[in-house]
């Protein structure tokens, strides 16, 4: 069974994090624990784009930026599988460094270090030279990057919808079974063509 941890920086993108959490509640039977860190600026950014506190509504542990007691510090917790959504760029270059002075990049250590799944879901744009060289140090340690870029195949209808396709492109990634569109799947003729 999964372990998993989601961590959610201040980047811009609160209903990435909100709608994972969403999906994931629906999806208990496949996980046996879920963990969540949220920053300082986590909280703000998520109150200013959602304009609520939902992110203390769900029936998960939380763990504070400074908590290296959490069992996702050490390997031996075997978490097996950590997201960062949204992932801010600062966090992508604390974690392709090397430095661990939080628990989200002491996390993201643990997971490269055991050989394990880490999803760090980036979404500023452009990038900078430095930003695509930290993603290619990260990809090469084995780690995920997906850049929240939705897809308009499914004919998403609201925000909530096309923000979905990414969420459930990270639950993918993350090894979960999941009902959502897939390529080829046409209701129409001459779809696609």
């Amino acid at each position: 069974m999964n372990k998993i941890v989601i961590a959610i920086t201040g980047a811009s993108g609160s209903l990435y994090a909100k709608l994972l959490l969403d999906k994931l509640m629906g999806l208990q039977d496949q996980w046996t624990e879920l963990s969540v860190i949220l920053t300082e600026n986590a909280k703000l950014v998520w109150k200013t784009e959602l304009e609520n506190t939902d992110y203390l509504n769900y029936p998960v542990k939380y763990f504070g930026q400074q908590d290296f007691m959490a069992p996702f510090a050490s390997g031996s917790g075997q978490y097996n599988t950590m997201i960062i959504i949204p992932c801010s760029m600062g966090t992508l270059g604390r974690i392709a460094t090397g430095i661990s002075n939080d628990l989200i990049s002491r996390a993201a250590d643990v997971v490269l270090k055991e050989r394990r799944k880490l999803i760090c879901v980036v979404r500023d744009t452009p990038y900078s030279l430095v930003h695509i060289r930290n993603m290619e140090t990260i990809t090469l340690a084995g780690g995920i990057i997906a850049p929240a870029t939705p897809s308009f195949y499914s004919k998403p209808a609201t925000i909530e919808a096309v923000a979905a396709t990414v969420v459930d492109r990270i639950l993918d990634l993350a090894g979960l079974n999941i009902k959502t569109y897939r390529w080829g799947n046409f209701t129409t003729s001459g779809e696609g063509s």
